[in-house]
């Protein structure tokens, strides 16, 4: 012990005394200390990321309604709020619990429900494109149909010409990742590689969200209409958290749209 007492005080005195070992050791301290503090950072930003990616996906969605409520975003569809009025578009984010996409009529599970202001017939997208329609809700969760299900029917459009028509899914393709786009006159310019997006022609997604891009097409029996097919931007397979739509004028837009059924 007064050996090591006398050595620490020795190399103390040392360091001290001559500039080139102070510096050696300052830069092996800081060489130590560095590293000690990097590798603490790195473990507490590894247990930090869940709370990092809630406050990307939280940016994210009020981006992405900020995008929907503004004129000319991807296809000079909608107008902004700029009076201090509320905006027609309003976003709820939600993690996907279960999603099907082997089966024929496929469903997500997503964890949100009543109690957050989820509705049926919401329409559901993520980043990269629509996902499906709210079905039915409980107050915390809500079953979501998704695009890939024989019941789903989506007004889509070509985004170049602004001809539209009808998303259907073929579950007898056997293929997840492609859609079919019906009802385009064969008078469109259709071409390979072209986008799809919604339509807008109904209250559940506004116009220009993402849908993919066309694979390929060809003329129905009669000639004078394409049938297309889309290759889905969203991976259906692989789908983690959503965006919930909800449309102001919903309510609005069905109320009306019944007056001209029961005439």
């Amino acid at each position: 012990m007064l050996f090591l007492l006398l050595f620490c005080f020795s190399l103390g005195t040392t360091i001290q005394s001559h500039i080139f070992h102070r510096n050696s050791f300052i830069n092996s301290a800081n060489w130590l200390t560095g590293g000690i503090y990097g590798t603490v950072a790195d473990i507490s930003g590894y247990f930090s990321l869940q709370t990092y990616n809630e406050r990307l996906i939280d940016e994210n969605a009020r981006l992405r309604e900020q995008l929907i409520n503004t004129a000319g975003t991807a296809t000079d569809s909608l107008v902004i709020d700029t009076i201090g009025q509320q905006e027609k578009y309003r976003l709820y984010k939600a993690n996907v619990y279960k999603n099907s996409y082997v089966a024929a009529k496929n469903y997500l599970l997503i964890n949100k429900g009543a109690t957050a202001g989820i509705k049926k017939d919401m329409g559901v997208i993520t980043s990269l494109g629509i996902v499906g329609i709210v079905e039915n809700t409980s107050d915390n969760y809500a079953m979501v149909q998704s695009v890939l299900n024989t019941n789903s029917q989506v007004n889509a459009s070509l985004k170049n010409t602004r001809h539209f028509g009808t998303l259907s899914w073929n579950p007898y393709e056997d293929d997840y990742q492609h859609v079919q786009l019906t009802d385009i006159p064969r008078q469109a310019p259709v071409k390979v590689g072209d986008t799809i997006i919604t339509g807008g022609m109904s209250s559940i997604f506004p116009k220009g969200i993402l849908i993919g891009t066309i694979s390929s097409f060809s003329l129905t029996e009669s000639k004078n209409a394409y049938i297309i097919d889309v290759k889905l931007s969203n991976d259906m397979t692989n789908v983690g958290y959503v965006y919930i739509i909800n449309n102001a004028d919903k309510k609005e837009i069905e109320e009306l749209e019944d007056t001209l059924q029961n005439e």
